[in-house]
């Protein structure tokens, strides 16, 4: 029987940069932001990891939830040895939304199934104002 899924000491995932993208033909009207959030997914463990796949749990404006998995991480699955990192981009075409939990799931080279709790980050317009995507 497979054992439950737990932390790694040291693999870490942080919200590098937030932005966003307004209006443009491919938005829908209702929906005119399109936020594009960076991550980093960081080794610092001794042992290597295989990340498999994603899982957001998005809590919209209204409070209902919207529950996002998928295998893959913008279509790979990186091999990390320790110390090294993985970049990944997400869009988000949706205004005032609340990312509270984010996870990503992987293998270490000895077959136990890990994760990495990315910490929750609202999607609001950022100050500074639109990015370059």
């Amino acid at each position: 029987m497979p054992s439950a899924s737990r932390e790694l000491p040291g693999l870490t995932a942080r919200l590098d940069k937030l932005c966003y993208h307004h209006g443009g033909a491919s938005l829908p009207p209702d929906k005119p932001h399109a936020f594009v959030y960076f991550i980093t997914i960081r080794n610092g463990s001794d042992r290597t990891v295989t990340l498999l796949g994603r899982k957001w749990v998005v809590l919209h404006a209204d409070g209902s939830r919207l529950v996002i998995e998928g295998d893959k991480i913008v279509g790979e699955t990186p091999r990390l040895a320790p110390g090294e990192n993985f970049p990944t981009t997400a869009i988000t075409s949706r205004a005032s939304m609340r990312a509270p939990t984010g996870a990503f799931t992987a293998w270490t080279s000895s077959g136990h199934k890990i994760h990495v709790i990315l910490p929750g980050f609202d999607l609001v317009i950022p100050r500074d104002g639109p990015c370059d995507i």
